[in-house]
This record gives C-alpha cells, sequence and structure tokens, in this order.
C-alpha cells in the first residue's frame, strides 16, 4: 500500500512540476491579455486600403481580399464613363448640326429637325453627360469609401460568444407565445 501511494506522489510531483518552475517576466503565463487591443489590429490597414483604391479603383478590395467586388468597382465606374463620353459625342453631333445650320450650311441627316429640337437635344445630351460625370465621380469616392470601411470592420473579432437570436417561449399560465430577443455575451 506504501508503494502505491510513493508513487502516485511521484507522478503527481514530477507531473505538476512546470506549475513550480520560475517563470519569465515575458512569460505568457503572467501576461494578462488586453481584449480590445490584439496582434492583429493594425490602425493603418483602413486607410492603406483607402490609398490604394485611389491610386486604382478595386485594388483596395483586392488588399482586403474582396475579389467579388472588383467586377462591381469597374461596372460602376466603367458604365458610368462609357455614358459620359456617348452623351458628349452626342452633344457635340447636335451642336455642330445647329451651328452648321446658323451658318447657312444644314446638315442634310438633322433636316427634319427644328431649331428648337436641336437646342433641346444639346441641352438633354449636356445634363446626361454631366450627370454622367458626377455618377463616375461618386463610384470612384463610394469605392474608396468602401475600401476602407471594409479593412476597418474586418479586424472586429466576431466569434460564437457574442449572438443575438429571437427566443420564443410559451408563458406557463395563459398558455400564449411571448416573442423576444435575447443577447448572449459568453467571457
Amino acid at each position: 500500500m506504501n508503494k502505491i501511494i510513493s508513487i502516485g506522489l511521484l507522478l503527481f510531483l514530477f507531473g505538476n512540476a512546470a506549475l513550480f518552475a520560475q517563470a519569465k517576466k515575458d512569460d505568457a503565463v503572467l501576461k494578462t491579455k488586453d481584449t480590445i487591443k490584439s496582434d492583429e489590429y493594425n490602425p493603418l490597414t483602413p486607410a492603406k486600403a483607402a490609398f490604394y483604391s485611389a491610386i486604382l479603383p478595386g485594388l483596395g478590395q483586392a488588399y482586403n481580399k474582396k475579389y467579388w467586388k472588383i467586377p462591381i468597382v469597374y461596372g460602376a465606374i466603367g458604365t458610368s464613363v462609357y455614358l459620359y463620353i456617348d452623351n458628349k459625342k452626342l452633344y457635340n453631333q447636335y451642336r455642330d448640326a445647329y451651328k452648321s445650320r446658323l451658318a447657312g450650311n444644314p446638315d442634310p441627316t438633322y433636316d427634319y429637325l427644328s431649331d428648337q429640337q436641336l437646342i433641346k437635344a444639346q441641352d438633354v445630351y449636356k445634363r446626361n453627360a454631366s450627370l454622367s460625370a458626377l455618377c463616375a465621380l461618386g463610384f470612384y469616392v463610394l469605392n474608396i469609401i468602401d475600401a476602407n470601411v471594409d479593412a476597418a470592420l474586418i479586424q472586429f473579432n466576431v466569434n460564437q460568444n457574442l449572438s443575438l437570436r429571437p427566443e420564443f417561449n410559451t408563458d406557463s399560465v395563459t398558455f400564449k407565445s411571448n416573442m423576444g430577443l435575447t443577447l448572449n455575451y459568453s467571457f
């Protein structure tokens, strides 16, 4: 019986020898982990992603590894630029037709239009070209903002410790169903 106790005591002491060893000051056991700041957080990441998107649209999305957003960025900006070029071309055609009519050399392709219709067409295509340029600029800025916000949000720690779920309970007295929302946070 004494042999079993002495063997058990030896196993206990050797098994827990690491607990009695001296720890360094830099040892991870003595460090407290800050839950707000982690080693993965880099405050310059959003600025870098925005800078990349400002240099070349879609490059910030590639930096954030959101490759599926790149065709959307180029589709939106490319469509706006195409519409700007097309409307500007049509504006120049109607303007040149109107100027040649005033100079006494009417363009035969626009003979069916009156002077007022040529002026109205110029105004419409000039307005459409301006709106298309404004949309292209807006999509470019939206591309930069998206890269910045996505880089900032990707650093948040979202795991199963925080959950928000609807909950349906039956009241034990009236047997009516109660609906509610529970917020669970575990440490």
